[in-house]
């Protein structure tokens, strides 16, 4: 059977990531490399409208690093992919210079449409395929967080702009949080669900299935890791109850407390209290919306299989 050897790249709010893999013609994804850095190129621009100076430094020296380790292993074909900061700011033709000039190819500034495509075709060839559709792909992301509502093929989906670094910036500045800060970053996120739910049926859900940073750090702090462990991670199904506890619980922790737990990536700790508030809002929310139709939902899925592996699935 032939493979193609891709390198894919997904640039978002806080992180940007790499994955070199080859993927064979029955869509078989082989991985060769996969990394992560926390760049935060969203920093300041939900105030701003532009890139900061030197978060754009930041993600440009990471891709010139991934640009490395792709031509190191091979890779014929490269996407890159940027998602919601680079959207909203002005300056982004910056950003396109330096990617191109780093990569060789254009980044590609995806609409929340295509994005929550990518992370739906992703979540659906790992583990989350072990449970029945329809799926709602939450992929919950520092700027924007996407719905997407399928069994085989998106049916329905929106991008929301409420995230991590967004909300954190918004509306969360003591440590912890205080409650007048927490009720209005969630008065903001119920808003965003009030407007998505009139484009994707949220009680249609039989399985939700939770993506990125946010999510599966909720995920380890709820599995009680001493350290992260992707396959740990990878696939986990937890009660909604015990996620709900979990983002309660990071959510009313210190930068420092979070900082103290042995999964939580440094980059991450001073966001993941807006990540846990997102995330809880919408399991709370696709819960009472699959009551509402007569349904049940207990359980939550974690996937590690994400837009990054949609991205390099759709290069083959």
């Amino acid at each position: 059977m032939s493979s193609t050897r891709v390198a894919a790249v997904d640039c978002g709010t806080n992180s940007i990531r790499l994955l070199v893999a080859d993927v064979a013609t029955d869509g078989t994804l082989t991985e060769l490399d996969r990394r992560m850095e926390i760049v935060r190129l969203g920093q300041g621009v939900d105030r701003t409208g532009e890139l900061a100076p030197e978060a754009l430094e930041r993600t440009l020296a990471a891709t010139r690093d991934y640009a490395k380790a792709a031509a190191e292993l091979g890779a014929t074909r490269v996407r890159f992919v940027a998602t919601s900061a680079t959207r909203d700011a002005r300056n982004r033709g910056d950003f396109v210079e330096g990617v191109r000039a780093a990569l060789g190819v254009d980044p590609e500034v995806v609409s929340g449409e295509e994005e929550a495509r990518l992370s739906f075709l992703g979540a659906t060839s790992g583990s989350a395929a072990d449970h029945p559709g329809p799926y709602l792909v939450v992929d919950l992301g520092g700027g924007s967080t996407e719905l997407v509502l399928g069994t085989t093929t998106p049916e329905a989906a929106v991008s929301m702009d409420v995230g991590s670094v967004r909300l954190t910036e918004r509306h969360l500045h003591s440590d912890p949080p205080g409650v007048d800060e927490v009720d209005r970053a969630a008065a903001d996120v119920d808003a965003a669900l009030d407007t998505a739910c009139a484009v994707v049926p949220l009680g249609r859900t039989a399985t939700l299935v939770g993506l990125a940073g946010s999510v599966t750090s909720v995920t380890a702090h709820s599995l009680g890791l001493t350290s992260y462990r992707r396959e740990a991670v990878n696939g986990a199904v937890l009660s909604v109850g015990d996620v709900l506890a979990s983002c309660d619980d990071l959510l009313g922790r210190t930068r420092e407390e979070r900082l103290a737990l042995g999964f939580m990536h440094p980059g991450r700790a001073d966001v993941i209290g807006a990540g846990a508030l997102v995330w809880s809002r919408v399991v709370r929310r696709v819960r009472d919306e699959v009551a509402a139709s007569g349904g049940e939902l207990t359980q939550v899925v974690t996937s590690e299989s994400d837009i990054l592996d949609g991205i390099a699935l759709s290069l083959a």
